[in-house]
């Protein structure tokens, strides 16, 4: 039956409410099958074993609705559950136009910040047709569907109101999209792992207050990165290259890294990291981690030594969006379809590049300019920015 052919029939709404336990669907529509009523619709949550099972249907013909609602609370009490039926017309209200998914993450989610993104929710003109949770562990994240309002302006009103709540919220557009093959790649220090490769380098060469030095120079924009970027490399020319084995055992991975990449590859995604830092580490981490792209700048070696230069390609903060795009190319992923995460000013191009970009534990600036922010320590908690549950995460791990 079509919503237009439901749109003035007379129907009821049957709730039932209790605790749970196996065969209460099958139950309550058996009840009802024999009243030969048109199923409108279905909604049943679960919460700490206690369900709530709503049904949308058809008025039975015949003035048998009294029958049927006798029925009804008689198979309820018989399983101490409580119904209630309540008359009606129609299907429910057309949803406003404009579609989004509102993911929000709490480590905790608060009554009040959930009660805040509610209320701004509202404030744009937003209905909630849906709640539901994606995770328990190691953050809360709940998605909100919501409808009336065009996602953009819905964003924006949400990253605002975010910052002083103190919780991560992502918004995307609703849709199949949200379910097609992607394309995610990602900034690797202090985002897929929590190292910063030149500081591990230059640990020994023994320059390390001269490497800071530079980063800082290159923070009060006294020098761009590409500059800093020579400036710091130079001071580890003479390193015996066995030092490159030593950096690869001492890079730690982020908390969450291996679940996210794990995940998002057997879900089919594509994963791939651009980097300032350097190939001797990121093919490494391509090959233990089963990347499909990988891209940094590459330390110069000649009869084994570092001579203190880069050569290639430099990777900085336009290389990374270049090569977001040419990954996306590469793996047949329309932009709209890629994820780009990352920390430093740096990204910000790719970022802004992306169909999301995700500002990882980031500096203010990055986490204002970027589409969502996560400020908890997990990178796997990234997958809720994506819909993607905790019970699918935990199936891809038993895969």
């Amino acid at each position: 039956m079509s919503a237009s052919q439901t749109s003035d029939v007379p129907t009821l709404l049957v709730k039932i409410f209790g605790k749970d336990r196996p065969g209460i669907t099958a139950g309550l529509f058996d009840t009802l099958a024999a009243y030969s009523v048109d199923v409108v619709d279905i909604e049943q949550v679960v919460t700490r074993g206690r369900i709530v099972l709503c049904a949308l249907v058809t008025k039975p013909t015949g003035g048998a609705e009294g029958d049927l609602r006798a029925t009804v609370h008689s198979w309820a009490e018989s399983l101490k559950m409580q119904a209630e039926i309540l008359s009606g017309t129609g299907d429910n209200r057309p949803r406003g136009s404009g579609r989004s998914h509102v993911t929000v993450l709490g480590h905790p989610l608060t009554a009040e910040s959930t009660a805040a993104i509610a209320a701004r929710i509202t404030e744009t003109g937003g209905n909630i047709d849906r709640i539901f949770r994606l995770a328990k562990y190691p953050v809360t994240a709940v998605e909100f569907a919501v409808s009336g309002v065009e996602t953009e302006p819905l964003r924006t009103a949400l990253a605002t109101a975010s910052a002083h709540i103190g919780v991560d919220v992502a918004v995307v557009s609703a849709g199949l999209h949200r379910r097609a093959q992607r394309l995610v790649v990602m900034d690797v220090d202090s985002t897929l792992i929590q190292d910063e490769v030149i500081e591990l380098f230059a640990a020994h060469a023994g320059c390390e207050a001269e490497v800071a030095e530079v980063t800082e120079r290159a923070m009060r924009g006294e020098l761009d990165f590409e500059q800093s970027l020579h400036a710091r490399v130079a001071l580890l020319a003479g390193l015996d290259a066995s030092v490159v084995d030593k950096v690869r055992a001492e890079v730690q991975l982020t908390p969450g890294a291996r679940t996210l990449i794990r995940t998002l590859k057997r879900l089919g995604y594509q994963v791939g990291v651009v980097s300032g830092g350097f190939t001797q580490v990121t093919d490494d981490l391509r090959e233990r981690l089963g990347l499909d792209f990988a891209s940094a700048n590459t330390l110069e070696i000649v009869d084994g030594k570092l001579t203190g230069k880069v050569t290639g390609e430099i990777v900085d903060r336009a290389g990374k969006a270049r090569l977001l795009r040419r990954f996306a190319a590469e793996a047949d992923v329309p932009l709209s379809q890629t994820v780009a995460i990352g920390d430093g000013a740096n990204d910000l191009d790719m970022l802004n590049a992306a169909g999301l970009g995700v500002a990882f534990n980031a500096k203010p600036v990055v986490r204002e300019a970027a589409h969502t922010a996560v400020n908890v320590p997990f990178l796997d908690a990234v997958l809720y920015l994506l819909g993607i549950t905790r019970e699918e995460i935990e199936a891809a791990d038993l895969a």
